[in-house]
């Protein structure tokens, strides 16, 4: 049976959810790639998400469209921000992996800043594990088909 991590691990796009101060949840789809138990993002270490995320772990993942909408039901998560490094050598080379040239483009501005003698913008990269009740072994994974569709 293919668990949520199998399911989230292998979709192209994943809705992730995070919460403001007030509890409002912000979703954003995000490039998303698997490492062991860990679903890891690649995002610029200045976005609201990491900001968030610094501030409450929390979030809630879930399949979704390149645009955003969500294609199943959101599943329950801990994410923490990880250091450049660890994005540089867990992150990139799983994204280039799962997406190709596509994934290998996002870094072009870099690499042109980088020739033009800018200093190169620092990584940013979010680590994500499922929280234990988020669809056990044998039950119907949370990350499934949504209902209300």
């Amino acid at each position: 049976m293919q668990t949520p991590l199998d399911l989230l691990g292998r979709t192209p796009y994943v809705e992730l959810t995070t919460f403001r101060r007030d509890g409002t949840p912000v979703p954003t789809p995000v490039w998303l790639v698997r490492d062991g138990d860990e679903l890891l993002v690649w995002t610029n270490p200045q976005a609201g998400k990491v900001k968030r995320l610094r501030r409450d772990p929390r979030a809630l993942l879930a399949p979704c469209t390149r645009r955003g909408r969500p294609l199943g039901r959101p599943v329950a998560a801990t994410g923490r921000v990880l250091p450049g490094a660890e994005t540089s050598g867990r992150v990139m080379p799983g994204l280039y992996r799962k997406y190709g040239w596509t994934a290998r483009m996002t870094q072009l501005p870099n690499r042109i800043a980088a020739l033009l003698g800018r200093p190169e913008r620092e990584p940013g990269g979010l680590a994500l594990v499922l929280e234990p009740s988020s669809g056990a072994a044998g039950e119907r994974p949370a990350a499934g088909p949504d209902p209300r569709d």
